[in-house]
């Protein structure tokens, strides 16, 4: 982090951000000035995050519960513009992988949720925070994806198929919105040592991955009122 608080004054909505990329883009997010509204399902683990965010002096509103209770996304928009009367970034992170396995075994109800966490949440918090973006002076919008998306990769089903989902209606979004003053990007992790990732590769060492905290750089770029990067996909690499 350069002595510059790129995000001063910026109000950021992080979702997943109990552990993982979420919790390293939030605390990131602090440094670099932003208040952060952080949700996740665990109530514990944002009091943790909170007290690290406190410690280096941010600031940050804890919102715990899960988002596929869709109605708490409009009260969550409704918060928001009670205090703020806007919303200057969103990162959709929240995710789940499901069962990696044929597509003809994959449970009914396993698709559905990751669907439902992974695509529907993340259209339900377009519709509900879009006009606070549109109200910012730079509303920055950023969605977390995968590579599996773009390239196909045998028993990774429904989770690609949400990952290409996803990054299917942030373009839209984004073609949508490209005559005001908000910018929509996507942006593929890669490899990282996150809990996903080694549920999903049991076997593989995690220290030869990069760290959440090292990828950061790239969604402070993508958050800041500077950007001008719009219906993009980012590969993230580590800081330099």
């Amino acid at each position: 982090m350069t002595d510059e608080k790129r995000l001063s004054g910026r109000i950021a909505l992080v979702t997943g951000a109990s552990r993982g990329i979420g919790r390293a883009v939030a605390k990131r997010f602090a440094e670099e000035g932003a208040h952060v509204i952080i949700n996740a399902r665990t109530q514990g683990a944002l009091e943790e995050l909170d007290d690290e965010i406190q410690a280096i002096g941010g600031q940050a509103t804890l919102v715990p519960g899960d988002l596929t209770d869709f109605d708490m996304i409009d009260q969550m928009g409704r918060a928001v513009f009670e205090r703020w009367k806007k919303l200057d970034i969103l990162v959709g992170n929240a995710g789940v992988l499901g069962t990696l396995s044929p597509i003809p075994h994959i449970d009914p109800k396993t698709w559905d949720q990751v669907m439902a966490v992974n695509v529907t949440v993340n259209y339900r918090l377009i519709r509900s925070f879009d006009p606070l973006l549109r109200a910012s002076d730079a509303g920055r919008t950023i969605f977390v994806s995968s590579g599996v998306a773009s390239k196909p990769r045998a028993y990774w089903g429904v989770y690609a198929v949400s990952k290409a989902a996803l990054e299917t209606m942030a373009r839209i979004y984004a073609e949508e919105v490209k005559s005001s003053n908000l910018r929509v990007n996507i942006i593929n992790p890669g490899a990282t040592r996150t809990g996903m990732r080694a549920e999903a590769m049991p076997g593989e060492d995690p220290e030869i991955l990069k760290t959440p905290e090292s990828i950061t750089g790239l969604f402070v770029d993508l958050a800041a009122p500077s950007c001008q990067k719009h219906g993009e996909i980012f590969d993230a690499k580590a800081d330099a």
